[in-house]
């Protein structure tokens, strides 16, 4: 590892509710490019904080996913969450010809059927809702349930194995370090699961998104065995956990800015520019994901990275960069420009953004209309957060309409 300053303990976990990290704030303005320590794996790694530092790391070859494939890479959880079959350790060209195969399975057409399923489960799960009477928990009714039924629906996993498919993947996600050995065997199991499913679909192929990945090609290209089982694993554990999270947070952020519900009352179509731009605002997660390996020296904002070292992104700090937004710690809703990371960036922006996207408008757009008068029942300072994952999220949102 590289001589520099003394590395900090990641994750700066100081921040209340939804608050930007004060330590990551620093960093990001003192120390673009820093080293820091993690709970899990081994020696040190940078953490590059800048917009631009961020898109050269995510999109220049000198830097690999693929070569943290085998090591004990500093990171967040006790178990790593990657695999090698998975696209999110590849490295262009080998990914870019599994993006190809997959971006069939995210046709506009397939969205748009996704789109109309999104729309029957919202309206299932608003009306037990309103039938449950107020006030509800909108955590319970909508963020929890939603994403899994949809990411089911689109996968056609049997509703009797959604629980336990859950329960699985959120014991990935744990980040105590009792929890490894629980860990290790839900990784396993999933996997197993997928491999008996994904194989089940190559013989009889439907119109779900597996059946459609495993029929995708492109010339003579298809997924092979490996590479679907893992498809489609990701699929269910990011399309549930992550969008079950930020459903939480955006409701939050909405229900604690008056202003915001307002404009979006008074002009509903401006739902999916109001989105992107909470989604660019809001820190979503604590620590960093998959890191990558510099394969030879690179300097970034003054600094030498050598060859070897392992290299982590911080999107959140890329989403506010003043050097990028102006004014980036507020929310601007005429903002379009520039991009935000929240769905990552370069080779590995999240594949399954499309669907995300989907089911946040076609969530928020019938919420807002069918509850116009929804607010919390206590005071936000009152709410519960999670402290267990790498995730931040309410615990639970108690709302009235």
């Amino acid at each position: 590892m590289s001589t520099g300053s003394s590395a900090r303990n990641c994750p700066f976990d100081f921040a209340e509710a939804l608050d930007f990290d004060p330590t990551l704030r620093q960093l990001m303005n003192d120390a673009p490019v820093s080293r820091i320590r993690l709970p899990y794996g081994e020696g040190e790694a940078w953490l590059v904080t800048g917009y631009d530092d961020v898109r050269t790391v995510t999109t220049d070859r000198r830097f690999s996913r693929h070569a943290v494939v085998g090591r004990d890479f500093p990171r967040m959880t006790p178990e790593p969450i990657v695999q090698a079959e998975a696209i999110n350790v590849m490295d262009p060209p080998a990914s870019s010809r599994l993006r190809s195969l997959v971006s069939k399975g995210f046709a506009p057409d397939q969205i748009e059927r996704m789109r109309a399923r999104t729309q029957l489960v919202v309206n299932d799960l608003l009306d037990r809702m309103r039938d449950h009477g107020s006030p509800a928990d909108l955590m319970e009714h909508l963020a929890h349930p939603l994403p899994l039924i949809t990411i089911c629906e689109v996968l056609e996993i049997p509703e009797a194995d959604s629980a336990w498919l859950r329960a699985n993947a959120r014991t990935m996600m744990d980040v105590s370090l009792d929890n490894k050995p629980d860990a290790v065997r839900a990784k396993a199991d999933l996997r197993a699961y997928f491999t008996d499913l994904t194989a089940e679909r190559r013989r009889n192929p439907g119109e779900d998104l597996i059946s459609a990945l495993a029929t995708a090609r492109d010339g003579d290209e298809v997924l092979d065995d490996k590479e679907l089982t893992v498809m489609a694993m990701v699929l269910l554990i990011t399309g549930q956990d992550t969008t079950t999270y930020e459903l939480g947070n955006l409701s939050y952020t909405l229900l604690t800015r008056p202003d915001v519900l307002a404009v979006l009352r008074e002009r509903p179509g401006m739902l999916p520019q109001v989105l992107q731009e909470m989604l660019r605002f809001i820190p979503f997660r604590k620590g960093v994901g998959i890191p990558r390996v510099a394969l030879e020296d690179v300097e970034l904002s003054g600094v030498t990275i050598s060859a070897g070292d392992i290299v982590h992104v911080s999107y959140l700090t890329a989403n506010r960069d003043g050097r990028k937004f102006d004014r980036p710690d507020e929310l601007d809703l005429d903002r379009t420009t520039p991009s935000h990371m929240t769905f990552g960036w370069g080779a590995h922006h999240c594949l399954g953004a499309p669907l995300a996207i989907t089911e946040l408008e076609v969530a928020f757009a019938t919420l807002l209309e069918r509850f116009p008068r929804i607010a919390l029942t206590k005071p936000a300072e009152e709410l519960q957060w999670n402290t267990t994952s790498i995730w931040r999220y309410p615990l639970a949102l108690p709302v009235s309409w």
